[in-house]
């Protein structure tokens, strides 16, 4: 078999920084210097990658991880960006690059978790992690007590002119559900701010709060509701749907009631969970936030 140097923990190397992000794009069609040009990647961000002169080749990287879940707060390490080039599949590198990791955090963090897509749902129950269905949070509003505002001032903010506001925001955001949330995530909700969703951030002026979403057809997806109090989340919905809305679906675990509220477990194999801990800490109706996915 082939050996490979191992690296990790190379932010500050910009010729192995570039590589990596070469292979991203690559693999995931996803351009991470915006992000990383910009300071948001930190020390809790961490790839472990294989090197064949001077190329990365295959990467697994970490991200430390503060959860809080049922009122207490975990240490976690996410394991994502999972990729090989091409050229050098079938080698076994990812394996050896998740044993690698696994070993080196096995007692310093109280559970590790992922995400996979359809492609790999065989692959990391061999490693001992078992797949878990996240729930589907909806609003149904004709059974609600919500009504529209119209008064409400919705302001689309964009990375190029409202930036200082969405770092305040990400920095310094209120934790908005002890069932599951994450703290101190400024690194990851930076990055779905400038990559993923730089198209879909709005703020509640009257409120204060800027809220992630996207409108399909008569259903409002809403990706997550950035507050530095705690957001009057029936005040904040009124203020963002429109007349034609029938549903709005929310991609975290809510830490309110509405009527009209439902959760359904569904399962997702294009983003599966799978976790690996000694005791059952996720139960009943449950999502990660999809903004602290990596």
């Amino acid at each position: 078999m082939e050996k490979y140097e191992l690296v990790n923990d190379y932010r500050n190397n910009e010729s192995l920084k570039e590589s990596f992000n070469a292979l991203a794009m690559k693999t995931f069609e996803l351009d991470f210097r915006g992000w990383y040009n910009r300071g948001y990647w930190n020390d809790k961000y961490i790839p472990y990658s294989f090197v064949d002169e001077g190329k990365v080749i295959s990467n697994a990287s970490v991200n430390k991880m503060s959860i809080i879940i049922d009122g207490k707060m975990y240490k976690g390490i996410q394991i994502g960006t999972v990729m090989t080039d091409e050229n050098y599949r079938n080698k076994g590198l990812a394996k050896q690059l998740m044993q690698h990791i696994m070993k080196e955090y096995e007692n310093t963090y109280d559970f590790m978790y992922l995400f996979a897509n359809d492609t790999v749902l065989d692959f990391y129950p061999k490693f001992g992690f078992t797949r878990l269905h996240e729930s589907e949070f909806s609003l149904d509003l004709a059974k609600s007590s919500i009504q529209r505002s119209i008064d409400a001032k919705v302001k689309q903010l964009t990375i190029e002119n409202d930036l200082a506001l969405i770092e305040k925001f990400a920095k310094n955001r209120h934790v908005n559900a002890m069932i599951l949330d994450v703290e101190n995530n400024e690194s990851l909700l930076m990055f779905y701010f400038t990559l993923v969703f730089y198209e879909a951030i709005f703020y509640v002026e009257d409120l204060e709060t800027i809220v992630l979403m996207e409108e399909e057809e008569d259903t409002l997806h809403i990706f997550d509701i950035i507050s530095l109090n705690e957001p009057d989340v029936e005040a904040v919905l009124a203020s963002i749907v429109n007349e034609t809305t029938k549903k709005v679906i929310f991609n975290f675990t809510p830490g309110f009631s509405i009527e009209g509220m439902t959760a359904t477990i569904m399962p997702n194999d294009d983003d599966a969970l799978f976790v690996l801990t000694k005791e059952s800490l996720l139960k009943g109706n449950f999502m990660f936030p999809l903004t602290s996915h990596c």
